[in-house]
């Protein structure tokens, strides 16, 4: 897990015991924080439900927003080392595209809607330290759409006049205003569904003029995918004999 410096500096000389009282009281910060968002949240509630003091609290984490900031420094981590993992695995850019937006969709309204209403609204927040870190969380956890789409744009899949950054923020924007109305009436969409809308919806924007040419080039993509898994199967096949 990347920590804050601050709280690194603190946790090197931490004891196994302490070390585990860290962990429970980040992981009943998450909880309380996902349930009230910061402003209504307290260090005395998070301290109320391990049965400990406040002050053991403060003993770890230097304030309020220093936990919250670790809190969704740690939940970034979780869910950026699973698309770093996930996303190398599947064939064809299409394909990833949608598995990004299902997963995205998925994460955070059906695993952490908590968790994803306060990154929403403290994003807002005038504080500069939340918001570089914020920002350094975000740039890790869109690395692996920002490497399909810039595979894809170097084999030609992908329209070359559009820049990759655009190209971001209109796959992270348009689903930001899908979990701002999940959040506030608190109906949660069919996410299959959705996702299979919003992935339709970007690829129309994102393939090139000439679609025949595009659809080529998919098919040479998912031939030689094919290809280079009969081979890999082969080569498995004679080290086994």
């Amino acid at each position: 897990m990347s920590k804050l410096l601050s709280f690194q500096e603190r946790r090197v000389t931490l004891t196994p015991k302490s070390q585990k009282r860290v962990e429970a009281v980040l992981t009943t910060a998450r909880q309380v924080f996902s349930e009230f968002g910061y402003e209504k949240s307290t260090t005395l509630e998070i301290a109320q439900r391990l049965g400990i003091s406040e002050a053991t609290v403060f003993t770890y984490f230097g304030s309020k927003r220093e936990l919250c900031m670790q809190v969704i420094s740690d939940w970034y981590d979780e869910i950026s080392l699973e698309l770093e993992n996930e996303v190398p695995l599947i064939q064809g850019t299409r394909a990833r595209l949608g598995y990004i937006v299902y997963k995205h969709l998925n994460t955070l309204i059906r695993d952490g809607q908590g968790l994803c209403a306060l990154v929403l609204s403290e994003g807002r927040s005038p504080d500069i330290g939340f918001a570089k870190l914020l920002a350094d969380l975000q740039r890790r956890y869109t690395a692996p759409l920002m490497a399909v789409l810039s595979a894809a744009k170097e084999a030609g899949e992908i329209r070359a006049d559009m820049p990759l950054r655009l190209m971001r923020d209109m796959v992270y924007g348009s689903m930001e205003h899908i979990l701002w109305e999940c959040i506030t009436s608190g109906r949660v969409p069919d996410l299959e569904a959705t996702a299979r809308q919003v992935t339709e919806l970007l690829w129309s924007a994102f393939a090139p003029p000439n679609p025949d040419l595009n659809a080529l080039r998919q098919l040479q993509v998912e031939i030689a995918g094919t290809l280079r898994r009969f081979e890999d199967g082969k080569k498995a096949g004679t080290a086994d004999k």
